[in-house]
Parts: C-alpha cells; structure tokens; sequence
C-alpha cells in the first residue's frame, strides 16, 4: 500500500491550491492528489462561459500546466474517487478497489449537481453543469438543438442561458421562485437581470413549478409545467444546486450533514482530515456567525491557503471577506460579502446606464456589494465591508462620494 503524507480529495480548485500552496511553503513530503475526473485540474467557471461557446479551449482552462504537477512532485491519481475512509489507521480505500495510507488528508471532493427529482429526470438531452464532460456532452448536442430549457434562475443558469442565446438558441428560464438570483441577491439586482435576459430574446418564466421531463425516443422534447404547459425542449440544463460530495466522511463518523463541519483552522471532526472549498461547512464572520457552505473558487482558495499553512506550522484562522463574480452578454456582475438577512438594498447609480450597484446593509452596518459593470465600487466597497462601516444610505447612494471615502 503506498502511502503520502498528505493526501488531497478532489482536483478542483480547492484540491489544486492547496497542493500549490504547500510546495510555496515549503512543504518537503509527499504530496497526491486524487481526481475523480481523468483530467489534470482545472478551471470550472469557464465550463459555463468560454468553453461552453468555444472561445476558450481546454488547455486553456488548466490551473496549471501539465508539466507543473511532476515538476514539483505533486502525484496525480485521476479518474478515481475515495469511496470509504479509515481515520483510525489513516487508510483511503478508492473506487477501483485500491488503498492508500495518509498522514494527513485535505478533502476538497466539492459536490455533485443536484437532480431533478420529477420524471424524465435522466433523460438523454437532460445536464447538468459541473465537469467538462458534462459540457462536452451538451456541445455534442448542439447540432440538433433549437430550444433550450434552463431550470433554475441562479448564477449557473442564467450564464447557460446568456451563452447558449449567443450561440443563436431559442432559450427558457424556468424559476421555481418568484425571481431569479432570490437566494443570493436583491430584488433590483432580480429585476434587472430578469430585463436584460427578455431583453435578448430569452423567456424568463417565474414562479414556474417543473413536473416532469417530456420524451421522445428516450431523449428530451420539452418540460411539463404544474399549470400542463408543455414548454418545448432538445435540451433541459439543470442548475438547482450541488449535493456536497461528503458520504465518505459521514461514514467515518465526522461531524457534518450539509457539507462536512470545520473549524477555523478547516479541521473535521476526525483527526487528521481538513476540509475545504464547497462540501466545507464553516462558521463565516460575513454571515453573522451563521455556519454555511461557500461553492466559489475564492473561498476554496483561500481555505486551501489557510490548511496549508497549518501544515507548515504558521496557522491562521479562516478570516476572508467572500466574493464572487459571473458574466452575462457584455454585463459583468461582481459581489462581495453576503446580502442574506439585508434590511435595506441601497441603488448607487442608474440602472437604466448598465452600469450600478446595490448596497446591502443589516442594521446600518455593510454586509455586502452587488456592482454591474461598475468595478471601482466593487474595489472600493470591500473596504467598507471588511470594516463594517456605517455610511448614511444617502452617502452610499450618492455616485459622487468615493466608497473608499466612507469606509471609516
């Protein structure tokens, strides 16, 4: 049985950072890395965007390139998953019946799309957006494609939706709640996207209950709707969230249930097992305390960083104000901290301009910044939410007044 002093679950973002970091700090033993794809890691935000239309080919989505891994002897095991663990004696037991000794483990599996629970779910024509197969899969499709259905009105969808109208589609947004963006965003920052999708041609339908897949000839021809509308469909993208990759964990007694609990440090419940990145349920000081997950390459980052640095005996808490960003037609969306629980959506700007923000406070306090196409507000209000600053609501709004100005 082979065996690596540190053992890394998951080649996405988080997985692949904290092999990197460690190398940048020095870290001298032995290092893998286990893939459940077959690819070498890689970039999920363009999986949507720019590879999904063709302008970005898969090399050039790589974190690294291919060279990088052996060169600073950083093992590749890809296109297997650790189906069970062994804290006690330090044992992964993978998917191809293969065990491998760790001394310590970093589990960075991430999640797995959920799925539509309804009839025709498994349908061929019906995706989900998460690994390049599953893009590869969809742009095989294209061919015999003309209208799109996208259920779920989040980041993934609605960019599903934006590329896919590009790329001469006739396209359907279907949203089970009332707008889209609701569980991440405001209602003016809703309202706007809603607008600016119908403006291109794409039928956002709300409050849009999904009762099942239609088929014909074992492939998909439309999405049955609560009200017996039958929207038709060659393809029906799925975008209602991930179910964190974390069973094995469980299994093996660690603490957890959405996602795998950590604390500060990204130390589970078990002895010797980290976790980050989406499956890492944290207590986050830009939610009031609240234990949440974080599905963005930031947070996965960041918390491959601060296990890294764990490892190589200069800890730090986990401590970074949250951002995230997703493109739309020419409109780029760029949001830091965390609106959930706002009191007041302040607008700074015109939206009529395309060019915006909304400012998110709890009790006068900052929480949070949504900027279109509007990158200085971005830049300048992290300062204002890292310090929790208390501007009146008409500094905020006034365009005139540099963010950077109010932070204190």
């Amino acid at each position: 049985m082979d065996r690596y002093d540190v053992l890394i679950v998951g080649a996405g973002h988080g997985g692949a950072q904290a092999a990197i970091a460690l190398r940048q700090h020095k870290f001298a033993g032995r290092i893998a890395i286990v893939g459940e794809e077959p690819e070498l890691p890689y970039e999920r935000p363009p999986l949507s965007k720019d590879y999904l239309v063709g302008e970005k080919a898969f090399e050039r989505i790589l974190i690294r390139p291919p060279s990088f891994w052996p060169e600073r002897d950083i093992a590749m095991l890809t296109g297997w998953r650790v189906a069970a663990v062994d804290p006690r004696n330090h044992v992964a037991s993978l998917s191809n019946g293969e065990a491998i000794g760790y001394g310590t483990m970093i589990w960075a599996a991430g999640g797995h799309p959920r799925r539509l629970a309804c009839p025709g779910h498994d349908l061929i024509g019906v995706h989900g957006v998460r690994t390049r197969a599953d893009a590869d899969r969809m742009i095989s499709e294209f061919c015999a494609t003309a209208q799109v259905a996208v259920i779920g009105g989040g980041y993934i969808g609605l960019e599903a939706a934006a590329v896919l109208t590009k790329l001469g589609k006739q396209v359907t947004v279907l949203e089970a709640l009332d707008r889209v963006l609701a569980r991440v965003a405001g209602e003016p920052l809703s309202r706007f996207f809603e607008a600016e999708h119908r403006r291109h041609g794409v039928d956002v339908r709300l409050s849009a209950r999904v009762e099942c897949i239609e088929e014909r000839n074992g492939r998909a021809r439309g999405v049955r709707l609560s009200t017996g509308e039958v929207v038709p469909a060659q393809m029906v993208i799925v975008g209602i969230g991930i179910i964190p990759a974390v069973a094995p964990l469980l299994a093996a007694g660690a603490s957890g249930g959405n996602g795998v609990d950590v604390d500060a440090h990204c130390r589970t419940s078990l002895p010797d097992i980290y976790a980050i990145g989406d499956c890492a349920a944290h207590a986050n000081a830009f939610a009031d305390g609240t234990t949440i997950r974080l599905e963005s390459v930031q947070n996965a980052n960041d918390q491959a960083t601060i296990v890294a640095k764990a490892l190589t005996g200069a800890p730090e808490g986990y401590h970074c104000v949250p951002w995230f960003w997703s493109n739309q037609f020419d409109l780029r969306l760029q949001t830091v901290g965390l609106s959930t629980g706002h009191d007041q959506a302040i607008l700074r700007g015109d939206i009529a301009n395309r060019s915006f923000s909304v400012i998110y406070t709890r009790a006068a306090r900052v929480i949070a910044i949504d900027s279109v196409n509007a990158t200085r507000d971005y830049v300048q209000g992290r300062a204002l939410v890292l310090a929790g600053a208390e501007p009146a609501p008409g500094l905020l709004a006034d365009t005139t007044r540099a963010l950077k100005d109010l932070a204190t």
